[in-house]
């Protein structure tokens, strides 16, 4: 048995207005772009009564699978078992929350719908993708403010390295829609989001599967952040609020650029002096691993 604890990428995606690649992310995506659609992603079956990050997560779960080639026609190429999900989000189905509680204010619990209130648990994202695409491992969500998006990530690395499972799935989503912005002040949010594909190296290098990068230290504290300690990705003012996105959207950003022949580290970091605590990460090309 394989004492290697390395975690690599080996897929990525990325669903943004003015971007649906990593390349695309990585460069800057450019205003103006039209919202995701997705339907056009994966079809209309499943999309009727699953809240905006709920379908946003569908359609980056696939795109990150195929890109990882862990799925095809026929569905996983690999055992279901041995795909696990984090995902993260902080507004992720609060539209849904709040309108049930609009329901039980108003009408009482028999107004409620019963197609709603599955969606009302915070968990709906991870757990959606899961059951849409047969993902069997682990299964866990994070809402953890500023720095959820990198939380999720290193979340997700240490379930691979503890030998839970050989793969995860890190999903980085946020909505944007009326309750939203009313809870950042009339602020918008990047409405999608990116995914990530991690294995651990032993498993990657088993199935020939292409590494995109390396993850390497995570931190995180309550202090004030350290050096930067490589190149790092900032979000376009115009694509708003991230998130419990900013984190899998930095890392997809540094795939992007690795992609493009990239080979300096690259330092994510979220969480500001305001917040509560701070994160970063640090990715490296491919040749690490």
């Amino acid at each position: 048995m394989s004492t290697d604890t390395t975690v690599v990428v080996s897929g990525a995606a990325v669903l943004l207005p003015g971007a649906d690649t990593v390349r695309a992310l990585a460069e800057g995506p450019a205003a103006g772009g039209a919202p995701v659609e997705p339907a056009e992603h994966v079809g209309r079956k499943g999309l009727r009564y699953k809240d905006r990050a709920t379908q946003l997560g569908y359609c980056l779960t696939a795109s990150a699978l195929r890109d990882a080639g862990l799925l095809g026609d026929d569905g996983l190429t690999c055992a279901p078992e041995s795909v696990g999900v984090v995902a993260s989000s902080n507004f992720g189905n609060l539209d849904t929350v709040a309108r049930a509680l609009d329901t039980l204010r108003e009408e009482t619990v028999s107004g409620t719908s019963p197609m709603d209130l599955p969606n009302a648990s915070s968990n709906v994202i991870a757990s959606s993708a899961a059951i849409r695409y047969g993902l069997r491992g682990p299964n866990l969500m994070v809402c953890n403010g500023q720095t959820s998006g990198l939380d999720a990530v290193h979340w997700a690395a240490t379930i691979i390295a503890a030998g839970r499972t050989d793969r995860v799935l890190v999903l980085g989503v946020e909505p944007d829609n009326d309750v939203v912005r009313r809870l950042l002040g009339g602020a918008r949010a990047v409405d999608g989001g990116a995914a990530l594909v991690l294995e651990s190296r032993p498993a990657a290098e088993h199935r020939s599967a292409t590494v995109r990068a390396v993850l390497g230290p995570y931190r995180r504290s309550a202090g004030e952040p350290g050096p930067d300690r490589g190149r790092r990705w900032e979000l376009p003012a115009h694509l708003g609020h991230a998130s419990g996105a900013h984190g899998v959207l930095q890392c997809a950003a540094a795939v992007g650029w690795f992609d493009a022949g990239e080979r300096g580290p690259v330092h994510a970091v979220a969480g500001a002096a305001a917040d509560d605590a701070r994160a970063d990460l640090l990715l490296m090309a491919p040749e690490a691993a």
